[in-house]
């Protein structure tokens, strides 16, 4: 078969199931694509291609015996995936993409690694992405840039840059990432694919290397919304190592999402989100949404919802305070370098998360922020009182050129002000593709209440039975 690579995540697993390819020429295959074009991209802090290839005639031998029962036991089996450098990974380097991590070998393995493991996905590596997750450009890693494949003078986005340049580039099936306000979305929106960001504590943080622990959701990213929901009822579920994680029953998210029926449904188009400086070409494409499901059977609610600016003063302080928490266990005695190699972007964040959480400081800037976050929380269940989804722009842009996070010290909230109301409030939400602007994509999110995850994905599915936006490729070169 020629370029195994570009399938689909569904697509692939037929494929494997019919003996028409096996999981070894599937992982060749994007080596070889990552070995093309590597050098321009730079999506990876680690490769693992002696273990992957193994790992694959495993696969190939486990299909041979259960024929297509395999897949009953290991739904992802001989699959090859790409893993932020932000999951713990049992013998295999995870850095963040700080230098202060180098070497680190961890001894154990992430909840969500794990099960991708135990279903049989083949990691082939681990993704570049902004150090600890600190940016939306993936400019702040210690290693690389990473470039955006549809015009390597662009940035992809962040933090999970990495992964989706990776699934944008077809060197890879799926992608995970981890989203703590935009960092799945926002680079889905700008390299043209699919980001899912489930709902606050549906997927176990549990070995994920903590940003802001109160919203930091770890998530897929695929070419379609089928790859997503398929992927989330494998890693989604309670953990007993993550308190916060939910004990909701999982879900058949693909069945769900492919039942789902959007005659009557009612979906809120939020003036606020409109009213910010956008593109006009971003705000014509996300019109056309609208116009879409319109001819799909929903009804289009124009709606109020808080003005997405307040969500940045809030996030600001709740990320910086739990990012000064979190990164001070990074001590150099137990794990990790000297704290002198901590990056510029986490020693700004560190010193105001610290700030904000001082003595005479807490109650004016933690405590506050706290309680502004209360009323996002509740003007999202008001909102969902009256519409089952909501529509907006994903990125306010698109994909900008590099050094434009030098213009502004509030870079990263800036370009991801309509994804911090959803992700502080914990709500679930998805990025697709609805168009291109100056051969550069375009994104739309889907919110929804939280534990909605069925019919979210079962949206965003019905918009790409219909639309063919989700099969642009970038022009490799």
């Amino acid at each position: 078969m020629e370029n195994p690579n570009k399938l689909t995540l569904l697509e692939a697993i037929e494929h494997l199931k019919n003996k028409n390819l096996t999981s070894v020429e599937l992982v060749e295959a994007c080596y070889s694509q990552i070995e093309k074009y590597e050098d321009s991209i730079k999506a990876f802090v680690t490769l693992t291609k002696e273990n992957a290839l193994k790992d694959a005639k495993e696969a190939d031998e486990f299909i041979a015996k259960h024929g297509a029962k395999a897949f009953d036991k290991k739904p992802l089996i001989g699959i090859p995936y790409v893993c932020k450098d932000n999951f713990t990974t049992y013998g295999v380097q995870t850095t963040a993409s700080s230098k202060i991590l180098e070497g680190y070998i961890p001894p154990y393995e992430s909840t969500v690694t794990l099960k991708l493991k135990e279903a049989g996905a083949i990691v082939l590596g681990k993704a570049n992405m902004d150090a600890f997750a600190h940016g939306s450009s993936t400019e702040t890693s210690d290693y690389k840039k990473t470039t955006n494949p549809w015009n390597y003078s662009k940035v992809p986005g962040g933090s999970s840059g990495g992964s989706a340049a990776s699934v944008a580039a077809d060197t890879c099936i799926f992608a995970i990432g981890s989203e703590t306000s935009g960092s799945i979305r926002g680079p889905a929106a700008w390299c043209g694919i699919t980001g899912f960001k489930p709902t606050y504590g549906r997927v176990s943080r549990f070995g994920l290397i903590a940003m802001a622990s109160s919203t930091d959701s770890p998530g897929p990213l695929t070419k379609t919304a089928d790859d997503a929901a398929y992927i989330l009822s494998i890693i989604a579920g309670n953990d007993t190592f993550d308190a916060t994680s939910s004990p909701s029953p999982i879900e058949n998210y693909l069945e769900n999402a492919k039942k789902y029926d959007l005659k009557g449904k009612k979906i809120g188009r939020p003036k606020s989100y409109f009213e910010i400086d956008l593109e006009p070409e971003v705000k014509a494409a996300v019109e056309a949404v609208f116009e879409k499901y319109k001819e799909l059977g929903a009804e289009i609610v124009d709606m109020d919802l808080l003005d997405p600016k307040y969500s940045i003063a809030v996030y600001t302080i709740l990320q910086r305070s739990e990012v000064s928490s979190n990164l001070a266990r990074l001590d150099g005695i137990r794990y990790g370098n000297e704290r002198t190699a901590f990056g510029f972007e986490a020693k700004k964040r560190i010193m105001l998360g610290a700030y904000a959480l001082s003595s005479g400081y807490y109650d004016q800037y933690y405590a506050k922020a706290q309680r502004v976050r209360t009323l996002v929380i509740e003007d999202f269940k008001k909102a969902f009182e009256s519409v089952d989804l909501i529509i907006g722009p994903t990125m306010p842009c698109v994909a900008l050129d590099f050094g434009a996070n030098e213009s502004s010290s509030m870079f990263g909230e800036l370009m991801d002000v309509l994804l911090g109301p959803s992700s502080i409030a914990g709500s679930t939400s998805i990025s697709i593709p609805c168009g291109i602007s100056n051969g550069l994509p375009i994104g739309v999110q889907i919110l929804g209440p939280m534990f909605a995850e069925s019919a979210v994905l079962g949206a965003a599915s019905k918009f790409q039975e219909v639309t063919n936006f989700h099969k642009e490729r970038p022009s490799l070169k």
